[in-house]
């Protein structure tokens, strides 16, 4: 193979690849997501994973302070824990999804609560897709991109890597040939 065909496959192929594979798997960036726990550890560490990918997160720690929110800022995600203090997270999904300012939002419900999560399996209140605490950014991401494929979540948009090159570099066509 020659070096300019070796280049071509590495940066021109490969790379395409990988960065349409890469902004499949996410959501846009900037997106708003709506975490909703009573855990302020969980609330930490879910928010610090969405905000590294690039999405604006909010907080929210009961139903109430949920459903305000949900209505006031209409993120594009909501991560609902089940088992909250006032209103539970099931009864929070009901009145989004029977709102229709809040209705079309993407809902991913989370729990550790074993009786919760038997009770969201045999009832499938109409959440999009769900995530059993502990989890880590591998859960989050795979749901996200679960989301995102589905259409239910606008992904993130590739753009193009453009190669520079150095006022003493020898342009790609002119380079010699690579023997492997």
């Amino acid at each position: 193979m020659t070096g300019i065909g070796f280049f071509k496959r590495l940066l021109g192929h490969s790379a395409a690849n990988e960065q349409h594979d890469e902004s499949t798997r996410q959501a846009a960036l900037g997106s708003r997501m709506l975490v909703v726990d009573d855990s302020p550890t969980i609330c930490a560490v879910l928010g610090r994973m969405l905000e590294r990918d690039g999405y604006a997160v909010q907080k929210a720690v009961d139903g109430e302070s949920a459903l305000e929110l949900a209505r006031e800022v209409q993120p594009d995600l909501i991560f609902l824990d089940i088992v909250l203090p006032g209103i539970n997270g099931f009864a929070v999904l009901r009145a989004l999804r029977h709102d229709p300012r809040t209705a079309q939002i993407p809902i991913v419900m989370i729990s550790g609560n074993q009786q919760a999560t038997e009770q969201f399996y045999v009832q499938r209140f109409g959440a999009d897709d769900f995530i059993k605490k502990p989890f880590g950014r591998v859960e989050v991401g795979a749901c996200i991109h679960k989301l995102v494929r589905a259409g239910r979540l606008a992904g993130r948009v590739a753009v193009p890597v453009a190669l520079s090159m150095d006022a003493d570099a020898v342009p790609l066509k002119q380079a010699p040939s690579l023997q492997a």
